[in-house]
């Protein structure tokens, strides 16, 4: 039985990296945004991405802290951002208002792997201190 097992999760293993490496792109495969051929892109640029969360982030009604919240959401290839997911947070309620405000973001420019447009994870930390 282990055997059997062991021979199933080895060709599944080998069809998922075949997979990656294949020029025929699935849209059903999720690549990390660090293997990708061309990274996604929000229009403008990083610091144009980090400049709509700050201009649309409320911060909570707390003295004196600061941290970072750490996300990862996934690219779509029509831009979209989906599957907003908070890996840690500061507390107050800073994670919710991290997907509250990714889930306004403007379409990015999707990752895009042998020339075709690909799905995409991609993870951020979102710095934070009050005033």
């Amino acid at each position: 039985m282990k055997k059997f097992l062991f021979l199933v999760v080895a060709i599944f293993s080998i069809q998922i990296v075949s997979a990656q490496d294949s020029p025929n792109v699935s849209n059903d495969i999720l690549y990390n945004s660090a293997k990708v051929d061309v990274q996604p892109q929000f229009s403008g640029g990083i610091e144009a991405f980090f400049k709509f969360i700050a201009n649309h982030y409320k911060m909570p009604n707390v003295d004196k802290f600061s941290g970072k919240v750490y996300v990862t959401f996934v690219i779509e290839i029509d831009g979209s951002l989906t599957d907003i997911k908070v890996l840690s947070d500061i507390g107050y309620g800073t994670g919710k208002e991290a997907i509250r405000v990714l889930k306004l973001s403007p379409k990015w420019k999707p990752a895009e792997q042998n020339g075709q447009k690909v799905r995409c994870l991609h993870a951020i930390p979102i710095s934070l201190q009050s005033e």
